[in-house]
């Protein structure tokens, strides 16, 4: 057999897990302020595979080493509106002490793929890479055109990526209607005849702010009724205890009547801890998308301890349900009070669609094939995607990534956590649905 037969006897699901493995050996965290590594080294080797099998991959270097990769596959019907498959490279940072096993080793053990990025998500650009290369090398056209693009600085809000494209080159999507990428076609395991694999056509929208409050500066040993970490602290123990009002949109509240029949029992919204506790490891992706969240995560004032400042700063994580930002910044002054200045750090807009369309008879088609007691059914992400980038080009975005996952494992955990890892069954599963979800896509 020659080189070339050899080559293209290799299928997707044989190359996806070395793929990931060796995008996970590639440091590409994101501090948010540039002094990462950047991307540029991960769009190269994207670049490179997407070539080696006839593409002619563009990169887009926004800031020195803030680089995306982007390719188009011509379909055997141009006409068609296009897909876009899209997934980012970035990652949160990992501290390699606390991991079982190094971050950024790729390490395959307990028949798992280990590191950052694994779920987040490192293994749908490698399923992407590999479904792409296998069609490419066996002269598989997909229906209609694809267009690739493999990101920069998602998780960081997507101002070096997404949004860059979006602004910069909107050319690169021209018939783009739908697109598919992170946070959606994975499994929970209902019993051994309902598998549920959950798509995500929704995600909230996010205000990361700044509160500051000004005050007096002085001595520390002095009576002090104008202390700015005072007033502060009492503002930000308000929000982070406030307990905001469930609120139910058309997504969480299919999302809920589907699992109920799933479980034969009625998921009542109002009744957070009994609903949460029968949704067993999705509990945490679930239990916030049924509210407005604000978690403080950072403080910072003054500069010696004998000293009052003049001012105190805090930093907020806010998200909003879609249609309810206006009820959220509300909210939000109300708990805070007026000595209490509000500014945005970033602000995105939170995306809903509807769960309907060929699109989605693909994903379930796609999903029954490879596992026979299949659901796909809708769900709302807490969090927020490159989605909402592309939304402002009018492409219409679902979260599917397809992965089979065993019922003990904490998916939700994951997601930033310790010790991330994806099933490397789970890869190959997602390789071969990816596959045939093109097909009928």
């Amino acid at each position: 057999m020659s080189e070339t037969d050899t080559a293209r006897s290799v299928t997707g699901e044989d190359e996806v897990v070395d793929l990931c493995r060796e995008l996970i050996q590639i440091d590409t965290s994101n501090y948010g302020d540039h002094s990462g590594p950047g991307e540029r080294k991960a769009a190269e080797y994207v670049a490179e595979k997407l070539a080696e099998v006839g593409l002619e991959p563009q990169i887009f270097e926004s800031h020195p080493g803030r680089a995306s990769t982007v390719a188009r596959i011509e379909g055997e019907d141009p006409s068609r509106p296009a897909l876009l498959i899209h997934g980012h490279t970035d990652v949160v940072p990992a501290n390699a002490d606390d991991w079982t096993h190094h971050p950024f080793s790729g390490e395959i053990a307990d028949g798992c793929v280990w590191g950052r990025g694994a779920v987040d998500m490192k293994d749908m650009d490698a399923m992407t890479l590999a479904v792409v290369r296998d069609r490419l090398r066996s002269g598989r056209k997909p229906p209609r055109d694809i267009v690739l693009a493999f990101l920069a600085d998602e998780e960081a809000g997507g101002t070096y990526g997404a949004k860059h494209l979006v602004r910069k080159h909107p050319e690169l999507f021209e018939g783009v209607t739908e697109a598919i990428s992170e946070v959606g076609g994975f499994s929970f395991t209902v019993s051994e005849e309902r598998r549920l694999y959950l798509i995500q056509t929704a995600e909230k929208g996010m205000h990361w702010m700044k509160l500051t409050v000004a005050g007096t500066a002085g001595h520390g040993s002095m009576i002090h009724r104008d202390n700015a970490i005072t007033e502060l602290s009492e503002a930000v123990a308000r929000l982070g205890r406030h307990k905001f009002p469930v609120r139910v949109t058309k997504t969480t509240r299919a999302f809920l009547d589907e699992l109920g029949d799933a479980l034969g029992t009625e998921l009542d919204p109002e009744d957070m801890e009994s609903t949460l506790a029968k949704l067993g490891g999705i509990a945490k992706l679930i239990g916030a998308t049924l509210s407005n969240t604000a978690n403080p995560t950072q403080l910072g004032a003054g500069y010696k301890v004998n000293v009052i400042p003049g001012e105190a700063t805090a930093h907020v994580d806010g998200r909003f349900l879609p249609g309810y930002e206006e009820e959220f910044l509300a909210d939000l002054d109300r708990i805070l009070g007026p000595k209490v200045r509000r500014e945005d750090v970033h602000a995105d807009k939170a995306v809903e669609t509807t769960f309907d369309g060929a699109l989605v008879g693909a994903m379930q088609s796609a999903l029954l094939a490879e596992d026979p007691t299949a659901k796909a059914i809708p769900y709302m992400l807490s969090g927020g995607t490159d989605a909402k980038s592309f939304d402002d080009l009018g492409i219409r975005g679902f979260g599917f990534v397809p992965l089979k996952l065993p019922p003990e494992l904490d998916f939700a955990g994951m997601f930033h956590g310790v010790d991330e890892r994806v099933p490397v069954e789970g890869l190959k599963f997602g390789a071969r649905v990816l596959d045939r979800f093109i097909d009928a896509s």
